[in-house]
């Protein structure tokens, strides 16, 4: 397609320019197209490209950040947990967490203040409460070294990050939102009664102009170079980048724990039950001053990790045992910390128009967990810019694919193996947990494993190839394979290169 110049592109009018698909701009899109705005959301690159699908993967209140007195973010972010477990159960679920008590480090009594500080600051728990427990005969202390023989165990939640991210995206455009990614916002000015934003498509060049009442910059560690200079005007908050890593290795233990796993410099590392076969660790704390694009892990935090699993875990690990890694660059508020784990994790919203119109909105930090609570806030920041906004609404409103009755997955996976009884008893799981009540949109009429085209490593097909293209925005092979699923991990490379052809096959085909 040839590229329209800037200067005879048609324009369009809207209420909402957001810019940036990770957790914050979805949410914030999906929230303001409920309350009857026009929006579009523009992603330079792929929905939860970055640093939103490269979280430790937890809905959580944080329970270390109440060593630093954070108590009104994680009093929110336990209700937040609470909340979100009901609203998306097949990509949100329960998970124990058994916190060894390691003598030198925090003493057992300021444990257990904290822990019960954590159950009682959220004023809903369907979770269980926290316990003690000896780790000399309980299972949960058979992976651990023999010199921890005490713990704790408490309750938080798991998320599929980046499809949590697609599910908001998917619920703004059913309300009205336009969603593109591969597309970059160029530059926006105020003219007149407008933003006037120039989009291009990172594909084909083609470009397009918007008129918006107001923007939202959630461009996460681009937020500051985007306020600067895509949209000429000086922050007035300021952006602390820390990079986080993680790495994969073959399950360490066996169960559905996880473990919180304290360390000499203050810090804590979890090990986490991961795609089954796996076990995820992390994160890292490490300043970054980079470009806040792709990242890799380092050598060092590659030691560390292991240095972590290997301080309390009876069976040792190092680099060989690393199956798979990510790292990702958090965009949090710059509140002078010195140590950068002790960097605050709540966001700041920071407002700027010119005399009292035209608004762009910056968000500063945040945490996946209080994602749908700061949208409302941000809305609330706005809503001054909109006479007749409609109200808050995405308290109970439920993300596509988690309407099951009562909240129950259980019960729902009985029911699509007994639909569907020729999927493969971990096929139907996976598919249960990543698509929930929308699995049909997947599966369609399919009688058979034939039914369902071509087939990939990992249990992948052309049918939910076809879904994935058609409904969530994938483009390529890594929006599929790490994005939209983790099957990557199961991948080989004849089959990731036979998954490429076949989506060249069917862009060109469109």
């Amino acid at each position: 397609m040839a590229s329209i110049s800037p200067s005879r592109a048609p324009s369009e009018a809207i209420d909402l320019l957001v810019v940036g698909g990770g957790i914050n701009g979805t949410g914030i899109a999906r929230d303001a197209a409920g309350r009857g705005l026009s929006v579009l959301l523009a992603e330079r690159g792929d929905l939860a490209g970055f640093t939103s699908s490269s979280s430790t993967k937890l809905i959580h209140g944080g329970l270390r950040y109440l060593e630093y007195y954070e108590f009104r973010l994680v009093r929110e972010a336990l209700a937040e947990r609470e909340r979100l477990l009901r609203l998306a159960p097949h990509v949100i679920w329960p998970l124990r967490f058994v916190l060894p008590h390691d003598e030198g480090l925090r003493p057992a009594w300021l444990l257990r203040l904290g822990l019960f500080l954590y159950d009682h600051l959220a004023r809903l728990r369907t979770l269980p409460g926290s316990e003690s427990v000896d780790l000399r005969s309980s299972a949960m202390g058979g992976p651990l070294q023999d010199r921890l023989t005490k713990g704790f165990v408490y309750s938080d939640c798991w998320v599929e990050d980046s499809r949590l991210v697609v599910l908001n995206a998917m619920d703004a455009r059913a309300r009205g939102a336009e969603v593109l990614t591969r597309t970059g916002v160029v530059s926006a000015r105020r003219e007149g009664e407008t933003w006037v934003a120039h989009l291009r498509d990172e594909g084909t060049g083609t470009e397009r102009i918007v008129r918006a009442r107001a923007i939202v910059n959630a461009a996460g560690p681009w937020v500051s170079e985007t306020l600067g200079g895509t949209l000429g005007i000086n922050a007035r908050a300021a952006v602390r980048l820390i990079k986080g890593s993680h790495i994969v290795v073959r399950k360490l233990f066996e169960g559905d724990q996880a473990y919180i796993l304290q360390q000499p410099d203050k810090r804590i590392v979890f090990a986490i039950p991961y795609e089954r076969d796996f076990t995820l660790i992390g994160t890292t704390d490490v300043p970054y001053d980079g470009e806040p694009g792709p990242v890799s892990i380092s050598p060092e935090e590659t030691d560390y990790l292991c240095g972590c699993i290997n301080r309390s875990f009876a069976r040792r690990i190092g680099p060989a045992d690393v199956v798979w890694s990510y790292s990702g660059v958090r965009p949090l508020y710059d509140d002078a910390a010195a140590n950068a784990s002790a960097v605050t994790r709540d966001y700041v919203l920071d407002v700027e128009d010119a005399g009292g119109r035209l608004p762009v909105l910056s968000v500063f930090g945040g945490k996946i967990t209080t994602y749908r609570r700061l949208a409302e806030h941000a809305l609330e920041k706005l809503a001054g810019y909109f006479p007749g906004l409609k109200p808050a609404w995405t308290g109970e409103g439920i993300l596509p694919g988690g309407d099951m009755p009562k909240s129950d997955f259980d019960s729902f996976l009985a029911g699509l193996k007994a639909r569907k009884p020729f999927l493969p008893d971990e096929l139907a799981r996976r598919l249960a947990r990543a698509y929930g009540t929308r699995v049909d949109a997947v599966l369609g009429g399919a009688t058979s494993l034939a039914d369902l085209g071509e087939a990939f490593d990992g249990g992948l097909t052309a049918a939910e190839v076809d879904y994935l293209r058609r409904d969530e925005w994938a483009v390529s092979a890594e929006d599929i394979l790490w994005r939209r699923s983790k099957l990557g991990l199961r991948t080989g490379p004849e089959s990731a290169a036979r998954l490429t052809a076949y989506l060249a096959r069917r862009a060109e085909a469109a």
